[in-house]
């Protein structure tokens, strides 16, 4: 479903909600933070905050009737991570929702104690966040983004749709343990497909720039981003920079791939902020972040943008064009 699509959804489903739905939870407004890790005029993000309280609709929760949601942007930033899951935190929430590692991690150590579910984590249990997927134990409980063998398939389809490189820098952010977790798997695929791998750490946008211009002096070279609400922040500059040197590159979310990026691989993250929405409202109903095991992703979506290819002087094999879920023309 589309950015507009979503926000055309949540415009009218305040009038067209059947008043019997309305009521069903009561008069008692339960209250209900979020704390998102990108920032609030970035579209795909407000794509799936929509796509979020749209799934409350879906099963009754209707905002400013009988739920509020308190919602916070990190934008990436560590310290305002802290501060935003302190300020929500105080605001004694029913439940939270919280938007990739940084932002978990900052909301475990404001507290113990009040419900947490998440989306986008890679590691939870390696994190530390549950003890274990089945069983999380504690106060959290949500959807995994993906396990770390995905990691390994980008090199694959790089080297399928770009079958002359040899080189390879696999971006990460140095400051998520779940960064070495996704090169280690893309590093085990390496011998396999003949491409020499080099991770590199970035941590800004100054970093990715120079990073990016190093590299592209090689031959034969390509570029893996990896997970991180880092890449998804700086996402145009490293677009713009990969087709500025004429990098073949491969993606972990769809939308860099509708931003222009070549191609990704990886679950639909939109509709995840949908499906947690379910889990969010067995918590309002009363059960245990503890006793709800944390879930995987059930499908990985191929997105091409044979544009991009064609700018980049690449022809997309026609099996891999057949084993897209979307194709950007």
């Amino acid at each position: 479903m589309r950015r507009r699509e979503f926000i055309t959804l949540l415009s009218g489903a305040a009038v067209a909600w059947p008043s019997a739905v309305r009521a069903q939870q009561g008069d008692h407004m339960r209250r209900v933070g979020v704390l998102m890790n990108l920032a609030s005029d970035d579209a795909e993000g407000q794509a799936r905050l929509a796509a979020f309280l749209q799934g409350l609709h879906q099963v009754g929760w209707i905002e400013g009737r009988n739920v509020r949601i308190d919602t916070r942007w990190g934008a990436g930033d560590t310290d305002s991570f802290r501060r935003y899951a302190a300020e929500l935190v105080a605001l004694a929430p029913d439940v939270i929702l919280s938007a990739g590692s940084p932002s978990v991690a900052a909301l475990q150590h404001a507290t113990r104690k009040v419900p947490i579910v998440f989306v986008t984590v890679i590691d939870a249990v390696g994190s530390g966040f549950v003890d274990s997927l089945a069983r999380p134990g504690a106060n959290m409980t949500g959807f995994t983004l993906f396990e770390y063998s995905i990691s390994g398939k980008w090199l694959e389809l790089l080297k399928e749709i770009a079958p002359g490189v040899t080189r390879a820098a696999i971006f990460r952010d140095p400051a998520l343990a779940t960064g070495g977790g996704q090169f280690g798997a893309i590093q085990a695929v390496a011998p396999l497909v003949g491409v020499e791998v080099t991770p590199v750490n970035v941590r800004d946008a100054g970093e990715i720039e120079r990073a990016i211009t190093v590299f592209a002096r090689c031959s034969n070279c390509g570029l893996i981003v990896t997970a991180s609400t880092l890449a998804g922040m700086h996402r145009a500059l490293i677009i713009a920079l990969a087709a500025r040197h004429k990098l073949p590159a491969v993606y972990f979310d769809r939308f860099f791939v509708l931003d222009g990026g070549l191609v990704s691989y990886g679950p639909n993250i939109t509709e995840q902020y949908q499906r947690v929405a379910g889990y969010v409202d067995r918590v309002l109903k009363g059960e245990k972040p503890a006793d709800l095991p944390v879930q995987a992703p059930t499908k990985y979506e191929l997105v091409i943008n044979v544009k991009t290819a064609k700018t980049l002087g690449l022809e997309v094999p026609p099996q891999l064009i057949a084993r897209a879920d979307e194709v950007v023309e």
